[in-house]
């Protein structure tokens, strides 16, 4: 990766290959990456990014577009948000994510916390700093040094919903400021002496409803659940109330109607949903430790590729709310220290002078807890060290496991800096454990990638090589990501629908798509699906794709007349097929001497299924082409 000084630049060429201002719903960042919600994506934009110098690597995911750039992505971000100026509306806000639920839920949680990680991380850093010193020296915890510092550790933590407030109303595009005030009630002294009542037995009602204990405090899902439902009620409003009256009614009605829904509906229910996804969590760690080891320290890291990571967040903050420990983090740490011993072992393995050079880099990022740059300019690259990385993981924590580990303070990002944090008197095992995990973690990486090599031959492909490995990832990315490329199913001069010399072709009323005017006689499966239909005369065709596309073929105008003589089938109804696969060879002498057109109808029946259809505007079209993109 080149040194990039002009991140002005960078931010202007990125934003030029997503297709400009026009196309950019939102943009957010996080610790290494810079995360576009595009309303189209365009195939070659991920090549053309990934091509820049100072960009380690391009990933689409959960209807995001994310750029890993590494340590300077606030710079690059800063650049960016100047260039794009986005004032929603309401049916961008409709439309922004329309993936699936689990899709969504990522999105917001990642654009939600990335902003204020490092202050988290900072937070945890000085409380493991505390737990130390207090180590080494017992009577510290006694003076008012040590109390300035600790409540100066735990006040992100306090309030972390007023930090999910601001960063949830910008992502949820409401009124940031009513979304405080709403969040700061919760987090206020006043409903937190209530609470202690209510939890002590007294009945404190609201309105003749009982109010409930839950104090919000360090609380994840109540301030974000508050924020989304409000975003609603400030539009409702906005909608309704005088021009002249809303400034004053609007924050009025939202913060009377909000903060008595939560503590009476909202917060209950979220907190019991988070203590119950925690407490499941927790019990395979308690019964199953080895295998909860297992899983963490061999596949965090494959999360973080997809940028997904930021799902857990409210699991963990819940056990950290809950008991004061959490065993997730522990693991974490050990899985990220893993990725750390696979670079170590590129470096000391590697001859070329800029292997060593990035792995270094790589390296020192690592020793933070951010392992992005790692894993795309070094251990994923070369492919072996990843794997390598995971084994080693997977192996530490299971060591790890029986030796019950905890982190006993939150880290923002868990990695070598943080390991003091499974350090207490009541479980002194923990910190055996994790020390444990952490020297296999780090080691057994090393001596693997000795012993076996670190793949560098891999690197060395063509640009236009795609292997099967690379399919499949393609595959994931297209049920995952909003979009779906469809190519063209036969070689020729491309003609748009409304010229094609048939009424119910041209109208759009079979749904989108073009023709095609054949060069060749064969015609191949566009992608991997299923054979739903084929007309008794075998001019027509029917597929739908894996992921639910509906495709008709239709080799010819008014080919029915033929009754199949000029066509050969290769393939039988109910029949799987896989992209490429020879579906009919034709013979376009024989249409033509009948004096009839071989202009083919390539249709998308299920037209009205999707967000919309877009067709490349072509000249003309091969196989291998994309000739129709999918936005769902």
């Amino acid at each position: 990766m080149s040194k990039v000084r002009d991140y002005q630049k960078l931010a202007e060429d990125i934003l030029e290959a997503v297709g400009g201002e026009e196309n950019v719903v939102s943009a957010a960042r996080c610790a290494t990456r810079l995360r576009l919600v595009l309303k189209r994506s365009n195939p070659k934009a991920k090549e053309a990014v990934n091509a820049m110098p100072g960009v380690i690597t391009v990933v689409e995911n959960g209807g995001q577009f994310q750029v890993v750039i590494g340590q300077h992505v606030g710079e690059v971000y800063e650049h960016f948000s100047s260039l794009v100026q986005m004032q929603p509306s309401d049916d961008d806000q409709v439309n922004e994510n329309k993936g699936t639920v689990l899709n969504r839920v990522i999105a917001t949680m990642s654009a939600v916390f990335a902003p204020f990680v490092y202050i988290l991380a900072a937070a945890g850093i000085l409380q493991g700093a505390l737990i130390l010193i207090n180590l080494l020296f017992p009577s510290f915890s006694k003076t008012g040094t040590y109390e300035v510092f600790s409540f100066i550790s735990w006040a992100p933590f306090t309030f972390l919903p007023i930090f999910i407030a601001i960063t949830a109303a910008k992502h949820f595009k409401t009124n940031m400021y009513i979304a405080v005030a709403c969040t700061a009630a919760l987090v206020s002294p006043s409903w937190t002496e209530i609470a202690g009542r209510v939890a002590s037995g007294e009945g404190v009602t609201f309105l003749g409803i009982a109010l409930s204990e839950t104090v919000y405090t360090s609380s994840v899902l109540p301030p974000l659940f508050l924020v989304w439902i409000l975003s609603y009620v400030e539009r409702f409003l906005n909608k309704r109330i005088h021009e002249v009256v809303k400034p004053l009614f609007v924050p009025f009605i939202c913060m009377v109607v909000m903060v008595p829904l939560t503590i009476l509906l909202i917060g209950p229910l979220s907190t019991a949903g988070a203590n119950g996804i925690a407490n499941g969590y927790n019990f395979l760690a308690e019964h199953v430790p080895a295998l909860a080891g297992a899983i963490i320290g061999g596949f965090w890291q494959v999360l973080v590729i997809f940028g997904v990571h930021w799902g857990i967040t409210p699991m963990v903050l819940a056990n950290f709310e809950q008991y004061g420990r959490d065993s997730f983090q522990a693991y974490q740490t050990i899985a990220v220290i893993a990725q750390v011993g696979a670079v170590l072992g590129v470096i000391l393995k590697a001859r070329n002078r800029e292997t060593r050079k990035v792995g270094v880099s790589a390296g020192i990022t690592g020793l933070f807890g951010i392992t992005e740059p790692a894993i795309y300019g070094v251990t994923l690259r070369f492919k072996k060290p990843f794997i390598f990385g995971c084994i080693s993981g997977a192996i530490g924590a299971i060591a790890a496991s029986f030796f019950t580990p905890y982190y006993f303070a939150y880290a923002g990002l868990p990695g070598p800096l943080t390991i003091v944090n499974g350090i207490s008197s009541d479980y002194p095992t923990s910190i055996i454990g994790i020390l444990i995990g952490v020297a296999i973690a780090l080691i057994l990486p090393v001596v693997l990638i000795q012993m076996f090599g670190y793949g560098e031959d891999t690197v060395e492909q063509t640009a236009g090589a795609t292997s099967d490995k690379d399919q499949v990832g393609e595959k994931m990315n297209a049920s995952m990501n909003n979009e779906e490329t469809i190519p063209a199913p036969l070689a020729g001069k491309v003609i748009p629908l409304s010229e094609v010399p048939d009424a119910v072709f041209s109208s759009g009323a079979m749904g989108k798509g073009f023709a095609i005017e054949p060069t060749d006689n064969k015609l191949y499966a566009p992608f991997d699906g299923s054979v739903v239909m084929l007309a008794p005369t075998k001019h027509a065709i029917g597929l739908r794709s894996e992921f639910g596309v509906e495709l008709l073929v239709h080799v010819g105008i008014d080919t029915v007349s033929l009754d199949g003589s000029a066509f050969t089938l290769h393939i039988k109804e109910g029949s799987k097929v896989k992209k490429g696969d020879l579906l009919m060879t034709f013979d376009q002498e024989a249409i033509e001497s009948k004096g009839l057109k071989t202009i083919t109808p390539v249709i998308i029946t299920n037209t009205q299924a999707y967000e919309d259809v877009i067709v490349e505007e072509q000249s003309t079209c091969q196989p291998t082409d994309v000739m129709i993109t999918i936005v769902k």
